[in-house]
């Protein structure tokens, strides 16, 4: 059936207006005054903005990690996401030494066929750089639309790849039009800090902040950057925490380098002193990179704003305190590392980012949709609402509040690290693919509607 949204003001990365939108077939075939069309239904959107749907260019769903699992699979993950704004994610499929991509990409089919109630891609770790591997890109990128490729600097003896891995990766990526991805911490001397804290009997949560400075993160960010500029190819530096690693994307964008940078809405309003809680509770918030002095915080805000970094992932990685994290209680090392964010993304970013004066309304649709849509090879198709777009659009309120809680998230966790937190704005309704997920902040939507995304190569936003 064809829906008109009415009485909306469209909010897109580049333009404010008032308008109706006319969705058929999935796609968004007319934007203007008073559109009619017989027999369409009609949606009151009146008082609210209409977004483009988000793009969560960063989850880890049904992700294995240190002998247990994240607790979202591809089912409440996605339906969390979307009662969150957000009707695409990019998730990150794990590949081992020894192993095809293929073989690895196959697992995350596995995962994912039938379950999303939303659309998803892959990203795709590289754990080694021989020549199969590098020859089965090609077919990769040709064939599965997988054009994002994820190299770790962390986590030595588990996923830290070399120096000639990365660089390796870099020319190749060049040559097939893939953007490449890391993890920027130095994993070598986290190894070390760590161990000197566990041989001085430090064990508690706040030493997993105090292991992983964040001049390990400016160090690796640079090394990587510094690569990229050597194979003359593309970067994007994932969940940027500290001026440090700013600082190191600034200095290469202002050379015209081909580099990006994401960031994350817990490096935005939290910091590290969570990580201090009592009773064992600051193991909620450990993740990699980790909370920082929150005086990073505003370096961060400056550089969205700036557009010295493009991008908001979640990094939405969850584990359950009782049973999961609680598996570090007597060690931080063994803490699985991330933390539920998916839901909160889109609002934390509106209420603390636009609400607060800190980015206008363009740069939210931007840094939330638009420029990961660019960068991963999904625009126009997604990220905007224009003619021949996906009809991915969320209605929102912007002076409705809500309060974040684990009683009424809608992700498969039973904490959430924003518990408290008053935000200004909410989503009413979210359509994917001019389908609605989420009416009038109910779950409407059908496991196994959401598509995966063929993404087209790397060019340049």
């Amino acid at each position: 059936m064809k829906k008109i949204i009415r009485g909306g003001t469209v909010v897109t990365a580049s333009d404010t207006y008032q308008a109706d939108v006319l969705i058929d077939q999935e796609k968004v075939i007319a934007i203007g005054e008073s559109l009619d069309a017989e027999g369409a239904e009609i949606i009151d959107a009146a008082h609210c903005y209409l977004f483009p749907g988000g793009i969560d260019p960063h989850t880890h769903l049904s992700m294995p990690f240190g002998g247990t699992m994240t607790s979202d699979d591809f089912t409440t993950g996605t339906i969390a996401a979307a009662f969150g704004g957000t009707t695409s994610i990019l998730d990150f499929c794990l590949s081992s030494k020894g192993q095809t991509l293929q073989e690895a990409i196959g697992i995350w089919h596995e995962k994912s066929r039938g379950k999303a109630v939303i659309d998803y891609g892959f990203h795709l770790m590289i754990a080694e750089a021989n020549d199969a591997i590098l020859e089965e890109l090609g077919s990769v990128v040709e064939h599965e639309g997988i054009t994002s490729l994820k190299v770790f600097m962390a986590y030595k003896n588990v996923l830290q790849a070399d120096d000639e891995t990365l660089f390796k990766t870099l020319i190749r990526a060049k040559e097939i039009g893939a953007l490449v991805q890391v993890h920027a911490e130095n994993g070598d001397v986290i190894d070390y800090l760590t161990q000197k804290a566990i041989a001085a009997g430090h064990t508690e949560p706040i030493y997993h902040a105090l292991t992983r400075p964040p001049e390990a993160e400016g160090e690796a960010t640079g090394r990587a950057i510094a690569l990229t500029a050597l194979a003359d190819a593309q970067l994007y530096v994932v969940h940027v925490s500290c001026a440090q690693a700013v600082q190191r994307i600034a200095e290469a964008r202002e050379k015209g380098w081909n580099i990006y940078g994401e960031t994350c809405p817990q490096y935005l309003v939290l910091d590290i002193h969570e990580l201090e809680r009592p009773d064992f509770a600051g193991a909620k918030y450990v993740w990699s990179p980790p909370l920082r002095e929150a005086w990073h915080q505003e370096t961060l805000w400056s550089a969205l704003g700036s557009g010295i970094l493009q991008t908001i992932g979640s990094d939405h990685c969850p584990f359950n305190f009782v049973g999961q994290k609680e598996l570090g209680r007597d060690d931080f090392r063994k803490i699985p590392n991330g933390g539920p964010i998916i839901e909160d993304r889109f609002g934390i970013l509106f209420s603390e980012g636009v609400h607060a004066g800190r980015i206008s309304l363009n740069q939210f649709v931007d840094v939330t949709s638009t420029k990961a849509a660019k960068l991963f090879g999904l625009f126009p198709k997604k990220g905007t609402i224009a003619i021949g777009s996906d009809a991915d659009i969320v209605i929102f309120d912007p002076k409705a509040t809500r309060v974040v809680s684990a009683n009424t998230h809608h992700m498969n966790v039973d904490y959430n690290p924003f518990e408290g937190i008053k935000l200004q704005g909410d989503v009413v309704s979210v359509l994917s693919r001019g389908n609605f997920v989420i009416r009038e902040r109910q779950y409407v939507g059908s496991t196994g509607a959401g598509q995966y995304l063929h993404r087209k190569r790397f060019a340049k936003p």
